[in-house]
């Protein structure tokens, strides 16, 4: 199941990679809430919480999606810090929102959030291109983009690779989701450091811990 090329040029050599990977806001009704909007100003304490640890800004390169919920906040904490941003995505940019942006709870504000970040990246977000012809494994377009994501972060050098995930630590709604992300990267023997969302459950739902749950 081969992944596109990465998207990097061979002379971008940034000093960290920040790989982003995390649920998005729960959509109405979901039966089991994983990551409701009330904990969303705490997930975002927490994340910029991370990127503070780090110490990311402006010589690193951060990579996501783009999804509502845990990747626009680690976008709006990134740009927060001058830290480049990429959207690479598993869609056109339209039907990307409409799948993963759109069918969350407030999912309009979520639309304006996305679209206030991506005005402000570099280069617009980019869309995975076609699975190569013949494949015999059926593609997954979720799991191939972890894949593309991936690959264009090791691009780079994979010592200067860290996943940042929010997480629950279980498998996730379908194929390509956080659970197969920290797989893949821990294959690779990239760094990890998982933001645990049952900590935010347990511990803050005002965000009073930004640095609960960082492992």
């Amino acid at each position: 199941m081969p992944a596109p090329e990465p998207v990097l040029p061979s002379c971008l050599q940034p000093r960290r990679v920040i790989l982003f990977s995390g649920h998005m806001i729960d959509a109405p009704g979901r039966a089991e809430p994983r990551l409701p909007p009330a904990l969303a100003p705490a997930a975002a304490a927490h994340i910029a919480a991370a990127l503070d640890r780090l110490e990311a800004g402006p010589l690193d390169l951060g990579l996501t999606q783009g999804a509502a919920g845990a990747d626009l906040l680690f976008a709006e904490a990134a740009q927060a810090r001058a830290l480049p941003l990429l959207f690479l995505q598993p869609f056109g940019e339209n039907e990307f929102i409409a799948r993963s942006v759109r069918p969350v709870s407030e999912g309009e504000q979520w639309v304006a959030r996305y679209r206030a970040v991506a005005a402000r990246l570099a280069s617009p977000p980019r869309a995975m291109p076609p699975a190569a012809a013949g494949a015999e494994v059926p593609d997954n377009p979720f799991e191939r983009c972890n894949r593309w994501l991936l690959d264009t972060a090791l691009a780079c050098g994979g010592d200067r690779v860290w996943l940042l995930c929010l997480w629950d630590g279980r498998r996730g709604d379908g194929a390509g989701g956080t659970a197969h992300m920290v797989e893949e990267v821990s294959r690779h023997h990239g760094h990890v450091l998982h933001i645990d969302t049952r900590d935010l459950q347990a511990h803050d739902p005002a965000g009073s811990r930004p640095d609960a749950g960082l492992a």
